[in-house]
């Protein structure tokens, strides 16, 4: 068998023994990554036995800029945990997925490299994940091809993310929004993903993945794993001025969304304008009071503290003094982020150098799976 660096190579160049492919393939293209601090590198491993499928997560953000509130309890502190517990990780920016809205170049360049530091600035370790651009890993899209192919435009078209986006836009969507969903698939079993962490607002989106994955396996044999979704403990985190509806990066009022490199002084103006209602006990109960409730959640999610621990800790304060504490709170804990933040922005090199890095190791593990894929519907 060759080393392990030998393995990369040779699963990247597809060049294993033919005597040993047949029986190596359904397995190989499970082969992880994993980093041995002692050596300072990469090496390529297998699972313990040829019928085990390893446990691989894969999640990715779209590139916004510097991710805001919502975003950091609902995935990117997700993503910290599972970066310790797994040793097959893959988180990526979504780049291709951002082209679906109108984009201006210089922007989104700039946006990409901003969410990258802040994801880093947040906790997510290279040397734990691999951590890259979705657009320097041309088999996604490639892939998304095939696998769109199998799936039928009336199941795309009941989606409710394209009936509002395209609403949006004045039902005048465009066949990028229509498709994303394809490329998801896609994106996730690229690397032969078990198991994906996603928003209540995804979840229908990895039932199709699921779906597109049982589809291709009838037609072509046993060949993905069907992934299954990690769902954050975190509640959804509201808007501050509209508890009714999910905090927004697009949300025009100023005042509805906290952003982790906001300063001190913009985060206690957004929570003391927060909405609640005429009632000063703190309480919680998000279908009759949704403001003072989204409050309870972000100070419980913000502290590793339960609901009963932070609504014992609010007896005798009004919502008002609340209010306070809840930003005092989330100061605490973006300050060393909203800091590192500020020095990896200053590091341009640094971060292309991390996503092109990661996009590299995640072409070793895609590239023996998109091959077996090209194989098996016949173009080789």
């Amino acid at each position: 068998m060759a080393t392990p660096g030998g393995a990369i190579r040779a699963l990247h160049r597809g060049t294993l023994a033919q005597g040993m492919r047949t029986d190596l393939t359904p397995y190989c293209s499970m082969a992880y990554l994993s980093f041995d601090p002692r050596q300072q590198d990469w090496s390529l491993k297998q699972p313990s036995f040829p019928n085990m499928v390893m446990d691989r997560i894969f999640s990715g953000i779209q590139p916004t800029g510097t991710p805001h509130l919502g975003n950091y309890l609902g995935a990117i502190q997700n993503w910290v945990n599972l970066q310790e517990r797994y040793n097959s990780v893959l988180y990526s920016i979504m780049d291709l997925h951002s082209l679906t809205m109108p984009k201006e170049p210089a922007v989104f360049r700039q946006n990409i490299l901003d969410t990258t530091a802040a994801i880093l600035a947040c906790g997510i370790d290279p040397r734990k994940c691999f951590l890259f651009r979705q657009s320097l890993v041309p088999e996604h899209t490639e892939l998304a091809w095939i696998l769109g192919c199998l799936t039928n435009v009336p199941r795309l078209l009941r989606l409710p993310q394209w009936k509002m986006k395209c609403a949006s836009q004045n039902n005048d969507g465009n066949v990028g929004l229509l498709t994303y969903p394809v490329l998801q698939a896609a994106d996730i079993l690229l690397y032969k993903s078990t198991h994906v962490p996603v928003g209540e607002d995804q979840v229908l989106h990895l039932e199709l993945a699921q779906d597109i994955a049982q589809h291709f396996n009838k037609k072509y044999g046993e060949f993905f794993p069907v992934p299954k979704a990690v769902l954050s403990t975190t509640k959804k985190i509201k808007s501050l001025r509209d508890p009714t509806v999910k905090m927004s990066k697009s949300d025009p009022q100023k005042l509805a969304t906290v952003n982790i490199a906001d300063s001190p002084e913009e985060i206690v103006l957004k929570f003391r304008k927060a909405v609640t209602d005429f009632t000063s006990e703190v309480t919680y109960d998000p279908s009759r009071r949704p403001g003072v409730s989204n409050l309870v959640s972000i100070h419980a999610a913000v502290t590793g503290l339960s609901i009963e621990e932070v609504l014992h800790q609010a007896v005798g304060l009004d919502t008002a003094h609340y209010k306070m504490v809840v930003a005092e709170s989330v100061i605490q804990k973006f300050t060393p982020i909203r800091n590192e933040i500020k020095k990896l922005q200053e590091d341009k090199t640094y971060l292309i150098k991390i996503l092109e890095t990661g996009a590299e190791k995640a072409k070793e593990l895609a590239t023996p799976v998109y091959q077996e894929v090209r194989r098996l519907v016949g173009f080789q």
